[in-house]
């Protein structure tokens, strides 16, 4: 069966992007357009891994994190933050948030797989 991986990016194109690269892994793919919607989805569905951008309009990336933690089945949910934000100190509030990866944009859908597989063995 499938890990079942929730996508978060405001943009469709980039969410498609990562979504193809997973797809090809073997992944299963659920997209969330903002931190808001990817809550909305967290409702009871086995998530294995999220990857979540950091700038956002309705719910930041960093606020989704720290919302994610506290639902208790998604607590020890792995999340890689996928972002043109590079700043050391962004990078410190996703970490502690609770974020385990920081890929910086442009990225080669190698590098999220590879991220993917070093926090979801098989």
């Amino acid at each position: 069966m499938a890990k079942n991986i929730l996508v978060i990016d405001d943009s469709a194109s980039l969410r498609e992007v990562v979504a193809i690269a997973l797809r090809g892994a073997g992944y299963a793919v659920i997209e969330a357009e903002d931190g808001a919607d990817a809550l909305s989805k967290l409702n009871g569905n086995k998530i294995h891994l999220a990857i979540c951008d950091v700038n956002m309009p309705v719910m930041d990336g960093i606020s989704f994190v720290k919302e994610a933690k506290k639902l208790p089945n998604y607590r020890f949910m792995p999340i890689i933050m996928l972002t043109t934000e590079s700043r050391e100190s962004r990078k410190q509030e996703g970490q502690m948030a609770g974020a385990k990866a920081w890929v910086v944009k442009p990225f080669r859908p190698e590098q999220i797989l590879h991220a993917v597989a070093k926090l979801m063995p098989v």
